[in-house]
C-alpha cells in the first residue's frame, strides 16, 4: 500500500518551515513523513514545532543516517517512528499500516 492507493492528498515542503507552514494551513493532515535533513530548519526542529500545534499527528522520521543516535534524536523531537533510506515499499507499507489500523480500531 503506497499513499496513492489509498486516496490521498500528498503535499510536499522543500524545507522544513515550509513543512510546518503547510501544516499550519492543512491542521487535518493525518501523516507527516519528515525528512531529517533539510534546509533551513531541520527536521528535528520542525518536528518539534509541530508537536506544539498537534500532539497526536503521526510523524514519521526519515534519514540517510542509520545510527542509534538519529533515531533517538527523532523520537526524542516528537516522532512517532523512524525510516531509514532508501525506504522499500513493504517496510514503508508495513509502517503506514500500523498507523491507520490503530486509528480504525
Amino acid at each position: 500500500m503506497l499513499v496513492e492507493e489509498i486516496n490521498s492528498e500528498i503535499l510536499m515542503a522543500k524545507d522544513g518551515l515550509e513543512a510546518v507552514e503547510i501544516y499550519k494551513n492543512n491542521p487535518d493532515i493525518d501523516l507527516i513523513l519528515m525528512d531529517l535533513q533539510m534546509p533551513h530548519l531541520n527536521g528535528y526542529e520542525a518536528t518539534i514545532q509541530i508537536r506544539q500545534l498537534n500532539k497526536k499527528v503521526v510523524i514519521i522520521a526519515q534519514t540517510a543516517f542509520a545510527l542509534s543516535y538519529d533515531k533517538q534524536k527523532a523520537m526524542d523531537a516528537g516522532c512517532s517512528d523512524y525510516i531509514s533510506k532508501p525506504i522499500l515499499k513493504a517496510g514503508f507499507s508495513a509502517l503506514i499500516r500500523k498507523y491507520f489500523n490503530k486509528r480504525e480500531s
